[in-house]
């Protein structure tokens, strides 16, 4: 393969790569937990948007359990958030590991 067709290559991916993260800034995901009691909203960039704590679940006696609740949905939100971005940016990393510059 020849240089220019390598560095043309490189300059779609690179553009491909610009409108994926373009594309993920505006999609989101939502992590719930707790039967809904606390969402989390996280945008493809990993990004929190968003959170709802359903006031059912507010007990100042046992605040322990809110923050687990949060940290659940916070948890989960960024794991979906991640799943979304390596499904979108898969067939770049695919393209870029067959030229050899595996990620």
């Amino acid at each position: 393969m020849k240089l220019n067709n390598i560095m043309k290559q490189a300059r779609q991916m690179q553009s491909q790569m610009m409108q994926i993260q373009e594309s993920l800034a505006n999609e989101t995901v939502e992590a719930s937990v707790g039967g809904g009691m606390v969402k989390a909203v996280f945008t493809g960039q990993g990004d929190m948007k968003a959170i709802t704590i359903d006031p059912a679940v507010i007990d100042p006696e046992d605040k322990e359990m809110l923050e687990d609740l949060v940290a659940s949905a916070v948890n989960e939100g960024l794991k979906k958030s991640r799943e979304l971005m390596s499904e979108k940016m898969g067939g770049i990393t695919g393209a870029l590991s067959a030229m050899g510059m595996g990620f």
